[in-house]
């Protein structure tokens, strides 16, 4: 072993100290997920179940409605409710397209009741049959069918007024002797409530998570308890059903409002022990998670259900304590691989006149990457949506290991621009130093894109903050102690400076948005400052 020149020492005992504090936190923060919450036990008494859930059969793979030529089978459908009729009275749909029409005969069979939807949108020709087939649907299978729900969320997505809402609630009053009634967040049928003369009883939609100012979970049910309170006094003497209330078990944090299966376990829970101790009729979404609802509504749209959609197990139990992660093996396996990986290129690149400190720093990195990278595989399995993000985002994954082992090679030299590195590379000079240069190039670019994204469209993406936190904890030390960063990597530091920063000033005590602060920050700020200094 040797001793390095004291910058170089400064450097490796940098990149130890950061390094052992990043591992640290990581396995701090693993280890805290795994423990078990307690929280309320939910005791239904006398066999008493849920009182209804929202049901969309589109759980296996390649299911969408968006699919026109999509027919779910009987026989799905009834694995499927035979499933739910463990846990609930009734079902919701949303639609009766796509053999959805199907549902009542099979729900008689298990002996759960049926809130048929029916559909309306854009499309004033299609919102006529599908309001032909769904008043057909009901009136043959009015003994199962509690109400028939007209319309779902039209008046906020803006499809329709509410006079030609109005106008397909009385044309379906007249035909049919089931329960009538129209769906939508709470906030317009407030604004709406002259539509309230049209139905049988009012249908609001009441989520916690999605709210303009969105809630934490400790004042979630408090929250849904002051609306009903507030929509029932607003419309006196009509009953009030919560059509749609319920919490993700995954995805982005909208400020308070963090998505976890504690999280959810908890809402759940707590909510149905309230609406049952108050009386009040309540529909949960959802029955069985959705991946297809990913590409509408990002990560956290997947994964309200209460049901896993591959196993159609329950997510959570209704009583016990909850953890949000059942499995340390792996994280911790990760780690020491590439602890291991990284030791052995450390001491291969050294010929046996590696430092101690520099083996240690680099062992350390290698076994902070080897977390990061099981932690972003297992939210890539939870968000990745199709072939393309998977290239692309996972070409990205690629990119930050290869500079952890790039960086076990490295003995400390200078490095390159990433210009100048790709053609030391395309010459066949195949260094270390080159490698790093080309990677942290790749990489800020990367990452400059994917912030303005989250900066410019913030709603339904998620912080990508394990996916350039390993990469940012490498460049941004070896940054202070060997630039080279050249015009471009400068620009795309900046540009991923500021949008870190503007996405973070709107909701500044969100840990995912501090988290991606951070991680920007690191990568981008020793570009640009030793590019200041260099010009000064």
């Amino acid at each position: 072993m040797t001793s390095p020149s004291p910058k170089r020492r400064s450097l490796w005992i940098a990149l130890l100290i950061t390094h052992l504090a990043g591992l640290v936190t990581l396995l701090a923060w693993v280890t805290w997920e795994a423990r078990p919450v307690s929280m309320h036990d939910l005791q239904l008494a006398g066999g008493e179940r849920l009182k209804c859930v929202s049901y969309a059969p589109y759980h296996r793979p390649g299911q969408t409605p968006f699919d026109a030529k999509a027919v779910i089978s009987r026989e799905q459908i009834a694995d499927d409710l035979a499933a739910l009729a463990k846990i609930t009275e009734c079902v919701r749909l949303y639609s009766v397209d796509q053999g959805l029409d199907q549902v009542p005969s099979v729900a008689r069979e298990l002996g759960i009741k049926v809130l048929v939807g029916a559909w309306i949108g854009y499309e004033r020709a299609r919102n006529q049959l599908e309001l032909d087939h769904a008043l057909k649907v009901a009136n043959d299978n009015a003994d199962v069918v509690k109400a028939l729900i007209v319309g779902n969320e039209v008046l906020l997505r803006r499809e329709r007024t509410v006079d030609e809402m109005r106008g397909y609630i009385e044309y379906a009053q007249a035909r049919t002797d089931v329960p009538v009634t129209y769906a939508d967040v709470w906030e317009f049928w407030i604004r709406n409530d002259s539509l309230a003369d049209a139905v049988d009883f009012v249908t609001v939609h009441i989520l916690p998570f999605w709210e303009d100012d969105p809630v934490d979970i400790e004042k979630a049910i408090g929250h849904v308890g002051q609306i009903r309170t507030e929509v029932a006094n607003h419309f006196k003497g009509k009953d009030i059903l919560i059509g749609e209330t319920g919490w993700p078990s995954a995805g982005r944090q909208r400020e308070a409002s963090k998505p976890s299966r504690v999280n959810q376990a908890r809402y759940i829970r707590e909510f149905i022990h309230q609406a049952h101790a108050s009386g009040w009729n309540y529909n949960l979404i959802e029955a069985i998670d959705q991946p297809w609802k990913r590409r509408l509504e990002g990560t956290v749209g997947g994964f309200w259900g209460m049901l896993d959609a591959q196993t159609l197990l329950p997510k959570f139990p209704l009583a016990g304590p909850v953890a949000e992660r059942e499995d340390l093996v792996t994280p911790l396996a990760g780690a020491s691989l590439g602890a291991l990986l990284t030791l052995i290129l450390a001491l291969y690149s050294s010929a046996g006149k590696a430092s101690m400190l520099r083996v240690g720093a680099l062992t350390l990195s290698g076994a902070m990457t080897g977390l990061i990278a099981v932690l972003h595989w297992e939210h890539a399995v939870l968000a990745y949506r199709d072939t393309i993000e998977w290239s692309v985002l996972g070409a990205v994954a690629i990119a930050g290991v290869l500079s952890a082992l790039a960086l076990a090679c490295w003995p400390g030299a200078p490095l390159p621009h990433a210009e100048a590195a790709w053609s030391g590379l395309r010459q066949r000079e195949f260094s270390a130093a080159n490698a790093l240069g080309v990677l942290r190039g790749v990489l800020l670019f990367a990452a400059a894109i994917a912030a303005l994204l989250l900066f410019a469209d913030a709603r339904y993406r998620d912080f990508p903050t394990l996916l350039y936190l390993a990469p940012a904890m490498i460049y941004g030390v070896i940054g202070w102690w060997r630039p080279g960063a050249g015009r471009a990597e400068h620009v795309c530091a900046l540009i991923l400076a500021f949008a870190v920063v503007g996405r973070w000033l709107p909701e500044p005590a969100n840990p995912q948005a501090i988290g991606w602060l951070l991680t920007g920050l690191v990568f981008a700020l020793p570009v640009l400052v030793r590019a200041q200094q260099h010009q000064q």
